[in-house]
């Protein structure tokens, strides 16, 4: 099993921060780069958000944060695209650092958001839905998506061009996560992508992934979602939070000419990945146990 570059713990303590306490790379530029046939990372150095050329339009994913946006903008310009083509705009989920950017990225492009009706809710309100295990955080708000947003079902595929983007619902860090893949070709090599949303079990204080008197067991639906990310066809993983893999670092390296994008492939991904938020989610139930214990 693979070690990644931060522990599951640390990297789950990061991920709860409400966005004053953001963390700092999550703003920090990353140059835009051409990561395998049609598609692009045009996120910053924390947050992921990737462009895929459809040749009949483009599909953005993600827009981080908002005061982000404008450096998203700018990196599509810079790989030679205009923002009007992109069509599109899909979410993983609706927290403030992954949709935060997207009212501004839609506006400007005009393109139809598309995302989970649970996440419809969320982006058209401007915060976490009151089912969200960090809807208590008060200030996690973000801009409101008032221009059209699609609603697409678990499975479905959105076409556009020569792509088709499939959705598959992950809840549990979210009820509207969504994961998003598609295949990209060059030449006569073809490779599956995954755009893998966070299934990390973190939340507010006081929320419980175990039956409380607010709901019943979530547990098995988180679980659920990370067997789903696990066994998707995956040749290059890109994870919403780039560091939790190593992928920060990876694309610092190909900016700077120290390696190639053929670096990025790598069919173990996303089940190492899904083995590290297995581990977060058995440490996070055991410490409710202890606590629930505790009480009695």
């Amino acid at each position: 099993m693979r070690t990644f570059v931060r522990t599951s713990l640390a990297f789950a303590f990061a991920a709860t921060l409400a966005p004053a306490l953001a963390a700092d790379n999550w703003s920090q530029p990353q140059a835009p780069i051409h990561l395998y046939g049609n598609s692009y990372y045009v996120g910053s150095a924390g947050l992921s958000s990737v462009l895929i050329d459809s040749g009949d339009g483009l599909v953005l994913l993600d827009g981080t944060l908002p005061k982000n946006a404008p450096m998203i903008e700018a990196h599509i310009r810079a790989l030679g695209f205009r923002l009007e083509d992109v069509k599109y705009i899909l979410n993983s989920h609706a927290h403030f650092d992954h949709a935060g950017g997207i009212a501004a990225l839609a506006r400007d492009t005009a393109a139809t958001v598309v995302v989970s009706a649970s996440g419809a809710q969320a982006l058209r309100a401007g915060r976490a839905v009151a089912d969200d295990p960090q809807a208590a955080f008060k200030d996690a708000g973000f801009p409101p998506v008032t221009t059209p947003i699609r609603e697409i079902a678990d499975g479905e595929a959105l076409r556009l061009g020569n792509v088709a983007i499939t959705a598959h619902f992950t809840p549990g860090h979210t009820p509207g996560s969504t994961t998003w893949t598609w295949r990209s070709c060059e030449k006569q090599r073809c490779l599956d992508f995954v755009y893998g949303d966070s299934i990390n079990a973190i939340s507010a204080p006081g929320f419980h992934f175990l039956a409380d008197q607010t709901h019943g067991d979530l547990v098995p639906r988180i679980r659920q979602s990370i067997a789903t990310l696990a066994a998707l066809p995956c040749d290059i993983l890109v994870p919403v939070h780039p560091d939790s893999i190593g992928l920060d670092r990876k694309l610092a390296r190909i900016a700077g000419g120290e390696a190639k994008p053929d670096s990025l492939v790598d069919t173990h991904a996303c089940r190492d990945y899904a083995a590290q938020f297995t581990r977060v989610l058995d440490q996070r139930i055991a410490r409710e146990k202890a606590e629930a214990a505790a009480k009695r």
